[in-house]
């Protein structure tokens, strides 16, 4: 009996040795896929030279000529119904890289350091408090891809705060720049444009060479004039649209020049053999200031105008062509990219984005998970838009706007109105019931903050400007007694 165990052990042993064996000689599995996450800076919905919708004729420009954000589209997947989660920058990019509303980050507003935007001066309501400085203890989507062994970096515009984006997990980055750019000049393109580009090849290149899966994002500064562009661009197009007036020369030039380093990127995706193992997703913080047809409004508004914007994704699984028609937002793409990725993202509360994943293995088809139906835009302050304060809630085929200095509600189904032209808010009563009941009660989950309903006792500083808000004050905006539904 002992030597029939000692056999079968012997059997054992040399079975197990022989599995193991086999097992250190099969493939390795393959690294983990790429990211190069690309930030336009407020481009409109219709302001690529491709169709951000094939159903309508005008979501493409005849002006503007993108030929490498054209290739990302058609080799990969477009959603028409993608929103900014704010009509302005800051709140927007924050968003983007922790999947939280800027209402919940208390980051609704921008410091643009020109102190008249947001100012409320003569008006009936004193702007919400915020803050533009990305609070430490948000996970961003590049610390999630850090701790997973991903090599991090972004170069260009930063503008969510003045902490070194090192403390929010890029490893490489230009610093904490704003729209001056690290050389502090108010035109700091071309240079830059084609400097982020540089150093994002040479990223690339560094990681392959370490064997190491990557997260890049490169951002946009803003540009409109010729000084914002390269000479030669610029005589380009010039060239190509003739006796058209200089402010539209220069922003196509500067749009031109945005797309030829994006060429760059791609190029060398292709040079070092990983574009089949690349996600490039490219989109924008919000819209232009009033050029974003058919849509009503632009930056610094809640109009449809201020909010789509372009959205395009290529990269291992999607197929090309092909178009996704739910409603998405900037919310979405932190744990899209983390679940492209294969890393874990639940342990991060607060979260209220979805995964477009799904959507995006399966040609557009399927639906995005949330923890809430609802796409809320919380915009508490006095900025391009006539209106002043106001939110906007989307569900279904519907929009609500709630304007706070009156009380108006206005109510559009986008489905069939995306121009917002026809409101339906005398028409369907119940419906505005429902959707403001539902605007309020998000309001006091996130702790926004509110303006103030009474007469402005402040009219010489822009809400933009206000000292950061205390530990203590954060946390009674936060509280669901804090937040005003009306």
């Amino acid at each position: 009996m002992k030597r029939l165990i000692g056999g079968r052990s012997f059997f054992w042993i040399l079975c197990t040795s022989l599995c193991l064996s086999l097992q250190g000689n099969a493939a390795p599995s393959p690294l983990r896929p790429n990211f190069i996450f690309l930030i336009g800076e407020g481009q409109g919905w219709s302001t690529l030279s491709v169709p951000m919708d094939d159903r309508v004729p005008q979501s493409k420009s005849a002006t503007f000529q993108t030929p490498n954000l054209d290739r990302i589209a058609t080799e990969g997947m477009r959603f028409p119904n993608f929103y900014a989660p704010s009509p302005r920058c800051t709140p927007s990019r924050a968003a983007f890289f922790t999947g939280k509303s800027p209402a919940q980050l208390h980051m609704t507003f921008v410091n643009e350091g020109k102190g008249g935007n947001g100012r409320g001066q003569g008006m009936k309501l004193v702007p919400a408090q915020t803050t533009t400085e990305m609070p430490l203890s948000e996970t961003t989507i590049a610390e999630l891809l850090k701790n997973a062994g991903y090599m991090t970096a972004h170069f260009g515009k930063w503008h969510v705060g003045r902490t070194d984006p090192s403390k929010h997990g890029y490893e490489e980055s230009t610093g904490a720049t704003s729209n001056d750019g690290p050389d502090h000049t108010a035109n700091p393109n071309p240079k830059q444009a084609y400097a982020s580009a540089e150093r994002g090849i040479d990223f690339m290149a560094r990681a392959v060479k370490a064997g190491k899966p990557f997260y890049l994002q490169i951002a946009q500064y803003a540009g409109k004039s010729a000084l914002d562009s390269k000479p030669e661009t610029m005589a380009a197009v010039q060239k190509r649209l003739g006796g058209r007036d200089l402010p539209i020369l220069g922003l196509a030039a500067v749009a031109e020049d945005g797309d030829i380093t994006y060429g760059l990127l791609l190029k060398k995706l292709d040079e070092l053999g990983i574009a089949g193992n690349t996600y490039v997703i490219y989109t924008t913080d919000h819209g232009t200031p009033g050029r974003n047809p058919p849509f009503a409004g632009g930056k610094g508004t809640v109009d449809e105008g201020g909010l789509r914007v372009p959205m395009v994704i290529k990269g291992p699984g999607i197929a090309p062509g092909t178009f996704a028609r739910q409603r998405a937002t900037g919310v979405d793409l932190f744990p899209t990219i983390a679940e492209l990725a294969g890393v874990d993202w639940s342990s991060v509360k607060g979260v209220e984005g979805g995964s477009l994943a799904p959507i995006l293995k399966a040609k557009g088809e399927g639906s995005v998970k949330r923890p809430r139906d609802e796409f809320v835009v919380h915009f508490p302050h006095y900025d391009k838009d006539v209106v002043g304060p106001a939110s906007a809630i989307y569900l279904g085929d519907f929009k609500l706007v709630r304007i706070y200095e009156t009380g108006e509600r206005r109510l559009y189904d986008i489905a069939k109105d995306s121009g917002e032209r026809s409101d339906l808010a005398k028409q369907m009563p119940q419906k505005v019931s429902e959707l403001d009941q539902r605007l309020t009660d998000y309001l006091k989950a996130v702790g926004a903050a509110m303006p103030s309903i009474k007469a402005n006792p402040v009219s010489t500083r822009p809400a933009s400007a206000v000292s950061l808000p205390t530990k203590r004050s954060l946390r009674m905006a936060s509280s669901p007694s804090s937040a005003q539904g009306q």
